[in-house]
């Protein structure tokens, strides 16, 4: 079974997205505030690249085996990722020590873009689904 299109263009979007987030914020780290960067400033995207591969696989297996609950699937995977965010800050607060507010300030930043991107994405594959939908009605 292969790789739906709507997950192959999530992770499309999504790669480009990280990517681009990952540049820009290093850009803006070494030419604005090099003096506050921070040794794991390369992990945050990643480790929201990978919870947007877990999104979108557990999205997928709701949408084949039980399409009637996509809506709490979608909530309880944001719950999931908050959940997930805050042990992430908390855990580099508590290891790590050193230049906690500009992870955390960072972070957060990050947090609302993917949480925007994952937004935007879920809502026009809704209004799309809907429009097919009624098409085949």
């Amino acid at each position: 079974m292969g790789i739906s299109i709507t997950k192959r263009n999530y992770l499309s979007l999504l790669a480009l997205l990280t990517l681009s987030v990952g540049v820009a914020g290093g850009l803006v780290y070494f030419h604005f505030f090099p003096h506050h960067y921070f040794g794991g400033y390369p992990l945050i995207p990643v480790f929201f690249f990978v919870l947007g591969l877990c999104t979108i696989h557990m999205t997928e297996m709701c949408r084949r085996h039980a399409p009637a609950r996509m809506m709490w699937m979608y909530l309880a995977v944001r719950l999931l990722r908050m959940l997930a965010a805050s042990m992430m800050m908390l855990v580099y607060c508590l290891a790590v020590r050193q230049e906690i507010r500009a992870f955390l300030m960072t972070f957060i930043a990050n947090y609302l873009i993917y949480l925007t991107f994952d937004s935007w994405f879920y809502f026009t594959f809704e209004i799309n689904r809907k429009i097919k939908d009624k098409e085949k009605k």
